[in-house]
């Protein structure tokens, strides 16, 4: 996705990705929301080394393609850690909590494990298709992780702004890649289409930041609210 256009959003991507660290540092809330942070850390080098290699091989070159999708894996995979973290967030003072972070973590692994051995008896004949199928596979294990933890808040009544706020953002943003990887697949050759997976992109860290920023820890709110349809 060369070109003026994908230049300005990985500018803005990176430049929310930043936002959200300094603001999580600023907040004194980078440890509390560790794995988030360190999320947005890794993308914000695995977006400057891509750029590296893409300057020095090129757009169409083996060894962009290669570092891309493997850079994505394991953005995905740190993704699901993050959202590990949030799951024992709300669980946390729950007793069953070590149980469910267990559980959690056992599935990442088991996706870790499976991804891994496809990739490393597909290694000769990865291609664009096979690795982008990956993805899309993987993040929508994450759409229902996400969606199951959205549930449980409203299930216990967590009140907690900033738990609230960050996991429907997740939320938001697991549907709307998953619908840009639909509509790629059905308007392949809308090259616009190609622009909204990094556009979602940007909104996660953006919406994340807005919400560190104007919300204190302290901040709560009636999530059942969100769901209420007037009569």
């Amino acid at each position: 996705m060369p070109g003026p256009l994908a230049e300005i959003i990985w500018y803005l991507g990176t430049a929310f990705e930043l936002a959200f660290v300094v603001c999580s540092i600023a907040r004194k809330s980078f440890f509390r929301y560790f794995f988030l942070n360190v999320y947005f850390i890794l993308a914000m080098v695995f977006s400057f080394g891509r750029h590296f290699v893409l300057s020095g091989h090129g757009w169409d070159s083996a060894e962009y393609t290669y570092f891309y999708f493997y850079t994505d894996a394991l953005l995905t995979l740190a993704l699901y850690l993050a959202l590990i973290s949030l799951y024992s967030r709300v669980f946390g003072e729950l007793r069953f909590s070590r149980y469910l972070r267990t559980l959690a973590v056992l599935l990442l692994l088991g996706t870790a494990a499976f991804s891994y051995a496809v990739v490393a008896q597909s290694t000769e004949r990865l291609s664009t298709g096979f690795a982008y199928e990956l993805s899309q596979n993987l993040y929508f294990v994450g759409l229902v992780l996400t969606y199951l933890l959205w549930g449980a808040i409203l299930k216990l009544g967590e009140t907690r702004t900033r738990i609230v706020q960050i996991v429907l953002s997740l939320g938001l943003y697991f549907s709307a890649y998953a619908a840009s990887y639909a509509l790629v697949n059905f308007a392949d050759k809308y090259s616009v289409v190609r622009f909204l997976g990094p556009l979602v992109s940007c909104l996660l860290p953006l919406s994340w930041t807005v919400t560190i920023w104007r919300h204190s820890e302290e901040a709560r709110l009636v999530p059942a609210r969100l769901v209420t349809v007037p009569r």
